[in-house]
């Protein structure tokens, strides 16, 4: 649901996401009565439960490797786009990210994140709000 409102700010693709839920939810009461509203919330909760099954799988990936390591910097990089979460960026590296020191500073909602291949080539990658806005090649 996040995809459709990624270009808002969070509050709002947040408040937009649930009435889209409340609709969906009046919209299978109206249509169904009450099972369709039974059928409404277990997709919602399967939604959530796919959601948080990708999220682990994910986590239990990039657990298994050393932190800030990746298999090739360059194909990393390549693959960025603007917009993508920390989530999609774990599973894109395989491993976590080596936060950067200084990132905290400048605003609570900026973090910085390096990834280094063998050839010591570095990936910097600079979210904010939780979502990548810049990116850069570093080639040691």
């Amino acid at each position: 649901m996040r995809r459709f409102f990624s270009g808002l700010r969070p509050a709002v693709a947040r408040a937009l996401t649930a009435l889209v839920v409340v609709g969906l939810g009046f919209l299978a009461y109206r249509a169904y009565a009450w099972p369709g509203v039974a059928l409404a919330a277990g997709g919602a909760v399967m939604w959530v439960l796919l959601h948080m099954t990708r999220m682990m799988v994910v986590l239990k990936r990039t657990a298994q490797r050393p932190v800030g390591c990746v298999g090739s910097a360059v194909m990393m990089h390549a693959r960025l786009e603007r917009g993508q979460t920390l989530l999609q960026l774990l599973a894109l590296a395989g491993s976590l990210g080596q936060r950067v020191d200084g990132s905290h500073s400048n605003s609570a909602q900026r973090e910085q994140y390096r990834w280094t291949d063998s050839s010591q080539a570095t990936v910097l990658c600079t979210l904010e709000h939780g979502k990548l806005t810049h990116w850069e090649l570093l080639r040691g």
